[in-house]
């Protein structure tokens, strides 16, 4: 089973996401309100996987990002990015920080997983 960390500051998205994991019967998903509360849970586990919003309080998708790619302990976990940014300088941002992958929201499940299943493949 894989652990799967959500970083979104929407109650709602984030419960409808970790169901979509859970669903599938092959995903554990531990949840963060925004990137402060995701720095706080990096080390409880071995996370195979982070999907993380950009706009949050405290601590952005964004830094959330850099930090992650600046640590050895984390720099190798991949990561994609859902936000309702969907500009082409948005996604070539985040890309260029490292994430893997980039959805726009609002998105259905079966795109979230399509893009968790390439980004876990290409790994």
């Amino acid at each position: 089973m894989k652990n799967v960390l959500i970083v979104e500051d929407s109650k709602a998205i984030r419960s409808m996401m970790r169901v979509s994991f859970e669903e599938t019967g092959r995903f554990f998903a531990v949840e963060a309100g925004n990137g402060f509360e995701a720095l706080k849970t990096l080390p409880t586990r071995p996370f195979d996987l982070i999907i993380t919003d950009i706009n949050m309080p405290d601590i952005n998708g964004l830094e959330l990002i850099s930090f992650v790619k600046s640590n050895a302990a984390y720099k190798e976990i991949p990561l994609i990015i859902v936000s309702t940014e969907k500009s082409e300088e948005d996604k070539k941002r985040g890309m260029a920080l490292g994430a893997s992958g980039y959805i726009v929201k609002p998105f259905k499940k079966e795109e979230l997983m399509e893009m968790v299943n390439k980004v876990l493949e290409g790994k």
